[in-house]
């Protein structure tokens, strides 16, 4: 009988497992926009173009660890949001050597103090914002972090059952989640 129960409800419980990975904010008047790196496609970076573009920050700094072909996620991140009509000037590139949400959030953390930044929209892709919220909201208590989720393009809590980028993405998701609990 629970077997059943499952099978009928499995949408239900599925997507609350997903929408659980998802916690986002209304972008607010910020002194910085925060992209972290970890995001192939471009829409963490366009998400922080159309941000400074309606006018909640002057400027995103866009984070990104060494690695790709030798290259700065950052550098190329950039450079593809201005093939895409973004101005440059929007953007300041953050290059790091960062490997984890944790420790990427340390170095982003001691510039933005740096910088004297109180206040951040932090954009990262839908599934990655409650993770990341919990890591630098608790590594930064100084700093007021909203939490932007921008689109993924496998990823929604309602349907990622049914792809298996998807699948992928939620069960990575929620490894790195219980492990980030498990101070891993």
């Amino acid at each position: 009988m629970a077997a059943i129960l499952l099978l009928l409800t499995y949408p239900i419980w599925l997507a609350a497992l997903g929408g659980y990975l998802v916690h986002s904010d209304p972008p607010v008047r910020a002194d910085m926009i925060v992209v972290l790196a970890g995001d192939f496609t471009g829409s963490r970076v366009f998400t922080a173009g159309n941000l400074v573009r309606q006018g909640f920050a002057e400027k995103a700094l866009i984070s990104g660890p060494f690695g790709v072909y030798g290259l700065y996620e950052s550098d190329l991140a950039i450079a593809l949001a201005v093939r895409n009509g973004y101005p440059a000037s929007y953007f300041l590139p953050f290059p790091n050597n960062s490997k984890s949400t944790a420790s990427e959030s340390e170095v982003v953390i001691s510039e933005l103090r740096r910088l004297h930044v109180h206040k951040i929209d932090l954009v990262t892709s839908n599934f990655h914002t409650r993770r990341a919220a919990r890591i630098f909201r608790g590594l930064a208590p100084d700093i007021e972090v909203h939490v932007i989720a921008s689109p993924d393009q496998y990823f929604t809590p309602n349907g990622w059952w049914k792809e298996r980028e998807g699948r992928k993405t939620f069960l990575m998701e929620w490894a790195k989640t219980v492990g980030s609990w498990l101070g891993m």
